[in-house]
């Protein structure tokens, strides 16, 4: 988040300016945007010996975009965009994800995708998988219809594990200890492609997702929604409200409170997907210099394991009987399929200018989860019965997780003689410590696949895992955007980080283990910034991820490590309304885990792999009430290094490394049938594969999404409809015995009113 104090004016007058409104608010954040990056002719900026005419500027709301009022507005004036604020529209031009600054993405020398709120409303996106589905070189849903957590591959790398970030503080996945963010607090959904280790410290080369919570806005806000549908064999429903707004006369203080609730059914067959979420937040502003926000958040969920794990003959291929097995099919059992959690998040982001130079910003946050995991699995086809039969296994976890973290930064934005530097400085610091409790029963009761039996019991699961894994890491980190010319960006940076791994063993307490670790990493880029809105650049930067846990035998993980050139051009000509990314990459990637074949629901540390491909991002907001997005994403993933001579050469399970997408909408912004909207959606998956020898192919697939609405005063109306062919498809295989069906027809009507 960026200082909102430089302006070329003095402080009292700022002072002023800040107390006086939204308007003033938005004008400040300009100037200082117009301090941090000077301006380029022809980009619609003004030049940097521009005064600034405070009674000139006049700003209303705070922007919500051509999809609710009927008419869109992306060549027309806009107000500055908030990094952590509304996406005016489909197309984004500001970001802190990349650079921990403000930052114009045009200026930014690294692939990232912004996903906003009216994005993520007018696809009705429910989940995070499913707002992230039309964002390039990022494959959500890997693990299919899963009501438990969120996957993703991002540049053919797992990002959910130690790639999921909110608010630019990280969301450790490890384990069975998920978190899962509610998809209506969010404001925004940032996907960065490539390595970030310099200024997080952690997560894969293929990048991070960062997940931006809704702020308290500045203006008065009163919103409810009510919907429902059916998501395959199950109906649900949900509501959804939000208040905010000043607090006081004066403008100092302004609050919001977000919530939903959601009951229902889901694909699978007596499978139930409920959640209740509370947000509140408060800004507090004393004056123009000083800015604290206190984001916190409470949610439940009450779930089931819905991503079955099938063989591949019976759902990718029929099996020998010639059959498939149901999509609905609970592998479970109705009466024995349970995953529960509760997650709290309480934190606060901090900022004071302390003068035109420096600023100084905290943030800090403790994120709890607590889950409960009770469920039969599918291993494979019980012998003898034709393939009529599953065999199953009863697995047992009880999981709870608490992570502290803060992130130091001092801010410093000058001139030294022959350059402008922003130059960032930092200091963050993590702990996380993780219970876990994880038990088993081989064999469990099989299960027919045409006729399902349940109530059927077997002896309580023995555990296998009782461990206590503490992980902590500081980092330091330092970068420079420098300004060599008007046009010419060079971003230097370097992180130095320590991290200590511990694991007590409470089953074995000989085997209790651990490891302490530092790495020093970089990155370096250049960006060319053409006046008619022509930006391309190249980067190399390197990753270092420390791992969590232990293999079968006890032995600590040592960190992995990636680096990555980029190569790429952006093109935002200024006042059209679009925005295009291309960008190539090549990403190598060391100390990989793989599954241990020898020890279920263990890994092995084994090898390197290969990422080269290519990408493409289009989003485009037009003011006659056209909004688009397209992707494309081809890559060649290969092992290129392994214990196991049979991966080497091989591409790695789960993953597809074709896919290609493209949304569109429109609303109608005048005449008799003004407020109305229609449009839809296509996804297509290239095929993946099951098997370590690459013999068993997963089959590509496409999918069709539609939608249809309208907006009259302050209502809204829409239906939406994904894969409204219902085709069934698996999303990938993890292993010849664990495949997994993707997401049936889902239809959602929702009504919301706005005042």
């Amino acid at each position: 988040m960026s200082a909102i104090t430089r302006l070329p004016i003095p402080f009292r007058t700022r002072r002023a300016a800040i107390l006086s409104g939204a308007s003033l608010l938005v004008l400040a954040q300009a100037a200082a945007a117009q301090e941090a990056t000077p301006p380029r002719r022809g980009t619609g900026r003004p030049p940097a010996e521009a005064s600034v005419q405070l009674g000139e500027i006049s700003v209303e709301g705070q922007g919500n975009g051509p999809g609710r009022g009927g008419a869109g507005g992306g060549a027309g004036v806009r107000a500055v965009e908030s990094p952590t604020g509304p996406v005016n529209g489909f197309v984004a031009t500001r970001s802190a994800t990349a650079t921990k600054t403000n930052t114009p993405l045009i200026e930014t020398p690294q692939s990232i995708t912004v996903v906003g709120r009216e994005q993520i409303d007018t696809q009705k996106a429910q989940t995070l998988t499913q707002a992230t589905q039309y964002a390039a070189g990022l494959y959500s849903g890997t693990f299919g219809a899963d009501s438990r957590l969120d996957y993703f591959i991002l540049r053919g790398f797992l990002a959910s594990d130690y790639g999921l970030y909110r608010d630019g503080l990280q969301l450790l996945n490890y384990g069975f200890a998920y978190f899962r963010t509610e998809t209506f607090g969010l404001e925004r959904i940032e996907v960065l492609r490539g390595p970030a280790a310099v200024l997080f410290g952690a997560g894969t080369p293929g990048g991070l997702i960062n997940q931006v919570t809704k702020r308290p806005p500045l203006d008065p806000l009163r919103y409810i929604e009510v919907g429902g549908g059916a998501f395959g064999q199950g109906g649900f429903g949900y509501a959804a409200f939000a208040l905010g707004g000043p607090a006081d006369a004066d403008g100092h203080w302004f609050y919001r409170l977000t919530g939903s609730g959601r009951i229902g059914g889901n694909q699978v067959e007596g499978a139930p997907e409920d959640r209740g979420y509370i947000a509140p937040a408060i800004t507090y502003k004393p004056d123009g210099a000083t800015k604290l926000t206190i984001l916190s958040s409470f949610q439940y969920d009450n779930a089931a394991v819905t991503a079955n794990f099938l063989p591949y003959y019976g759902t990718v291929r029929p099996n020998a009987s010639g059959l498939r097995i149901p999509r609905s099919l609970n592998v479970g059992d109705v009466g024995l399929n349970t995953f529960r959690r509760e997650q709290a998040y309480a934190g606060y982001e901090f900022e004071h200018a302390f003068n035109e130079t420096w600023t100084f910003r905290q943030n800090l946050r403790y994120s709890y989860v607590d889950s409960f995991q009770n469920s039969y699995i599918g291993n494979d086809y019980t012998a003898g019965t034709a393939q009529t039969r599953l065999s199953r296994y009863q697995f047992r976890d009880s999981a709870r997780a608490g992570l502290f973290q803060v992130d130091n930064q001092a801010e410093a934005r000058f001139f030294d003689g022959f350059f402008r530097h922003n130059l960032l400085l930092g200091l963050d610091y993590k702990n996380y410590n993780l219970h876990d409790n994880q038990a088993s029963t081989f064999p469990g009761p099989d299960i027919s696949i045409l006729f399902p039996v349940y109530g059927q019991r077997v002896a309580a699961p023995l555990p296998y895992l009782i461990n206590v894994n503490s992980f902590e890491q500081l980092g330091l980190y330092a970068q420079d955007q420098i300004k060599l010319t008007d046009n010419l960006t060079l971003v230097l940076g370097l992180r130095q980080d320590f991290a200590d791994n511990r694991i007590r063993n409470l089953l074995t307490p000989s085997a209790s283990n651990g490891r302490s670790d530092n790495a020093l990493t970089y990155r370096t880029a250049l960006i060319y910034n053409f006046d008619f809105g022509l930006a391309p650049y190249i980067s190399y930067s390197t990753s270092f991820q420390p791992q969590i846990g232990t293999a079968f035998s006890g032995q600590a993980f040592r960190p992995e490590t990636g680096d990555q050139i980029e190569g790429g051009v952006k093109f935002e000509p200024p006042g059209q309304g679009y925005f295009l990314t291309l960008a190539g990459f090549d990403i190598n990637r060391q100390g990989v885990t793989v599954p241990d074949p020898a020890n279920l629901f263990f890994q092995i540390q084994s090898g390197a792999q290969r990422s080269t491909g290519f990408e493409a991002q289009l989003t485009v907001t037009l003011a006659e009430g056209l909004n688009a997005v397209a992707a494309f994403t081809s890559y060649d993933l290969v092992t290129t290094k392994d214990a196991d001579p049979a991966r080497v050469g091989r591409t790695p399970v789960n993953i597809p490394e074709t896919f290609a997408s493209a949304f569109v909408d429109y609303t109608i912004p005048a005449g008799a049938w003004r407020g109305f909207g229609f449009g839809g959606g296509v996804r297509y998956v290239g095929r993946s594969y099951a098997d370590v020898a690459n013999t068993l192919k997963v089959s590509d697939f496409v999918l069709f999404d539609a939608q249809v609405h309208y907006n009259f005063d302050n209502w809204r109306i829409a239906v939406n409809a994904t894969n409204i062919g219902d085709r069934r498809f698996v999303s990938s295989c993890q292993s010849a015995t664990a495949c997994f069906y993707g997401d049936a027809r889902r239809v959602v009507a929702s009504l919301s009113y706005k005042w």
